[in-house]
């Protein structure tokens, strides 16, 4: 269960809830007691390697189109 702050602690110790978040846990802001906006850590993009489908681009792939090619994409 996600730990439940009101805004004006939320705004206290803003850069403490942050350290928390970005530690994996989740954090609910509540304004009089009802909660409005959920604090959660961002998923990391992880960068994918070059190559990973296998198969190959001969030099046709460079060539350019030819004018019935062309009129296809119009």
């Amino acid at each position: 269960m996600a730990r439940i702050i009101n805004v004006h602690e939320a705004k206290t110790h803003l850069s403490r809830l942050l350290d928390d978040v970005a530690g994996g846990e989740e954090i609910v802001l509540a304004k009089a007691g009802n909660p409005a906006a959920l604090l959660s850590p961002i998923k990391r993009v992880t960068v994918r390697p070059l190559g990973f489908v296998d198969g190959y681009v001969d030099d046709a792939f460079f060539e350019p189109f030819d004018n019935s090619e062309l009129a296809a994409w119009e």
